[in-house]
């Protein structure tokens, strides 16, 4: 009798401040909140990511780091003057060009071609090629025979060789006549993708369910199938954009991709190779950055890999 007399008494505050005696259960977090808490503890996320906003602000704004102008040179007093390292963030700190313009700034000023090309051809690919690997992987039969007959037909055609071609077609080429090109003749690998990703997402029961209820086409897409077969694409999207980075700057070494007056990290290094003897550092800074940023996007596609696949962690 007493110890049921003291097990009712110790039931009683916790009935008095509404609190139960059992613990609550964990709320179930969804894959995007899951990946983003194993993200966070990632030493390669978190680097590349660092490395990936300070590129982002100096495209944004190179003015913030440098008041020099990345086009104004001076024949007579720096015409290919050695870096100076010890004036940090000044115009010689990386020395200056065969034009005598100051190649710190022309560094700087020229990640804003790169990142926009890169972010523009990497939305482009993504919107073009989802859309049609999302409807030919759906509606499969002959939607998806014609869809995948075409996609092969692009895929077959080299993206730098074909870039060539169609960047000849224009009498002057700017940033967006590069991301058209690039958009043009790289779809095909994120058709390829997410029209694999529907055809296992739509056998899915919840899919089912959906159309037994009597939902559309459009919500079924958009709602249930394009949410749980996005992350494949993020991944394959989140490596390919330092791809199309060094793809811009190749077509710009050769010629065929941005020109002056557009600063560019392809042009600087085209212009490097006349004095790469007599002054390597022409050569190495502009090349050194595009290094680093695609590099930084390669290891934050790695990381979101690895977060978003289950099979990886």
């Amino acid at each position: 009798m007493p110890d049921l007399i003291e097990k009712k008494n110790a039931e009683i505050p916790a009935q008095r401040t509404g609190q139960s005696a059992e613990p609550k259960p964990e709320k179930a977090r969804s894959l995007g909140l899951d990946a983003w808490h194993d993200l966070r503890r990632r030493p390669i996320f978190l680097l590349s990511a660092l490395l990936i906003v300070l590129l982002v602000v100096i495209a944004i704004a190179p003015g913030l780091f440098t008041s020099v102008d990345p086009r104004a040179g001076d024949l007579r007093n720096h015409y290919l003057t050695p870096p100076n390292y010890g004036h940090l963030f000044q115009a010689d700190w990386f020395g200056y060009d065969g034009q005598g313009r100051s190649i710190y700034a022309r560094v700087l000023y020229g990640a804003r071609a790169s990142v926009v090309v890169g972010i523009c051809v990497t939305a482009g690919v993504t919107v073009l090629g989802g859309l049609t690997g999302m409807i030919a992987g759906y509606f499969g039969g002959w939607v998806d025979t014609v869809v995948s007959r075409v996609t092969d037909i692009f895929f077959g055609i080299p993206l730098l060789l074909g870039a060539l071609v169609i960047l000849n077609a224009f009498t002057s080429r700017s940033i967006w006549s590069v991301v058209f090109a690039l958009v043009a003749l790289g779809w095909t690998q994120m058709t390829r993708v997410m029209r694999g990703s529907v055809i296992t997402v739509k056998q899915a029961d919840f899919v089912t369910a959906a159309k037994a209820l009597g939902a559309g086409t459009v919500r079924i897409l958009f709602k249930h199938i394009l949410p749980n077969a996005i992350a494949p694409v993020i991944v394959v999207a989140t490596i390919a954009l330092g791809g199309y980075i060094a793809t811009e700057a190749t077509l710009s070494f050769l010629g065929i991709g941005l020109q002056d007056p557009t600063i560019s990290w392809g042009i600087d290094i085209n212009s490097a190779q006349k004095v790469i003897r007599t002054a390597p550092f022409v050569l190495f800074f502009p090349a050194g950055m595009l290094s680093l940023t695609v590099l930084a996007f390669i290891m934050l596609g790695d990381a979101v890999r690895d977060a978003l696949d289950p099979k990886l962690r």
